[in-house]
């Protein structure tokens, strides 16, 4: 039986629609027998569903047949012919634009197993456009929590789906505070992509994909990471094709980080377990602009366990970088871009296999 298990006390829990944190405060992880996971019964659908068997909790997610938009399966492509060895994962051919899907389909599902009836989201944009689709699409209430700053295409593409804009003015963390206080006061089921475990089990799928793709494990993932749902998920599909000996390696995790708000790279180099807060200077990246990331030592963990490391970027490099990547025909969203610009800095070796993802969609971003 799948339980949830606090990351701090070790306390554990029953899946039930209330619970988002531990009574202590701590994260919550999933805590699942091993044997009730396997990576030799993948089915042959088109989706994030064809790795089910791999989803811990799948006794939850059993409904996603109702809830499903087609999303995964994006293609892997070499970056260009001079760069054999580099491919990039094209995350944004995704329902709602952005990788955000492979999470918020899994995190619906469950919502719509226990029953909730609404749910609140917090969000800088794509979580809250992904989350406010699938929730339409299961017939579930959603309000979402955004920044008043937050770019006007991805405001109209979260109420497209009939969900309620809740602006917030403040920082990234006073945006979920506002949702966690919304949370406690209306007693319904919180959506967030950072606190509920079971959206890295659609995330993870990402992975999946990848070692398919390719027929191994790349060398070298480099991944952005803001409050890390991406870069944690492919951290722990990868941990899990390791341990079932479909590959022979880890990848090594790069982590790419904003100049202006890059608490994880600081804590990094200092040595730190923990990142602290930082001021959020100001960045264009704003699908990464978190200050104070929930995860942050998982995050940390996860990028030491594999010898990667972080690198950040300027504003300019972003901008530069994202018209490279126009150039080359991959029109993506400014935080997007981002990877683009940290694999530049990069300085990888002539056979390094190289996966790079193009998170969301140029569309999203305001110019």
């Amino acid at each position: 039986m799948t339980l949830y298990s606090c990351s701090e006390c070790k306390n554990v829990y029953p899946i039930e629609a209330r619970r988002w944190k531990c009574e202590c405060g701590g994260l919550l992880d999933l805590l699942q027998p091993e044997s009730d996971t396997t990576c030799s019964s993948w089915t042959s659908q088109r989706s994030i569903w064809r790795y089910a068997s791999s989803m811990v909790g799948g006794e939850y997610l059993s409904g996603w047949r109702s809830i499903t938009l087609g999303e995964g399966q994006t293609p892997l492509l070499q970056l260009d012919e001079l760069e054999p060895n580099t491919y990039i994962k094209v995350d944004f051919m995704m329902p709602t634009l952005s990788f955000k899907d492979r999470g918020a389909a899994v995190l619906v599902t469950l919502a719509k197993r226990l029953g909730a009836k609404k749910v609140i989201a917090d969000s800088s944009g794509n979580a809250g456009t992904a989350i406010a689709a699938y929730s339409a699409r299961a017939g579930i209430d959603c309000d979402v929590y955004v920044s008043a700053d937050t770019s006007p295409k991805k405001i109209a593409q979260i109420e497209a789906h009939g969900a309620s804009i809740k602006t917030v003015r403040g920082t990234r963390e006073d945006v979920a505070t506002a949702a966690q206080t919304a949370v406690e006061e209306e007693q319904v089921y919180y959506a967030s992509h950072v606190y509920n475990p079971f959206f890295y089990e659609g995330t993870k799928t990402y992975a999946f994909e990848v070692y398919e793709q390719l027929g191994k494990a790349p060398d070298t993932l480099l991944i952005p990471v803001g409050n890390g749902t991406l870069l944690l998920g492919a951290y722990y599909g990868f941990r899990e094709l390791l341990e079932a000996e479909k590959i022979d390696h880890m990848p090594k995790i790069i982590a790419i980080q904003a100049e202006n708000c890059a608490p994880l790279a600081k804590a990094f180099e200092g040595q730190n377990l923990k990142g602290k807060p930082v001021v959020n200077e100001g960045t264009l990246a704003e699908g990464i602009a978190i200050a104070s990331p929930a995860r942050s030592k998982q995050i940390v963990e996860a990028i030491r366990e594999t010898k990667g490391t972080f690198i950040t970027v300027s504003e300019d490099e972003i901008l530069v970088a994202r018209a490279m990547l126009a150039a080359k025909g991959f029109y993506v969203e400014i935080t997007s871009a981002i990877n683009y610009a940290g694999y530049i800095k990069y300085a990888n070796s002539k056979d390094e296999v190289i996966v790079i993802p193009l998170c969301g969609a140029g569309i999203k971003s305001p110019t």
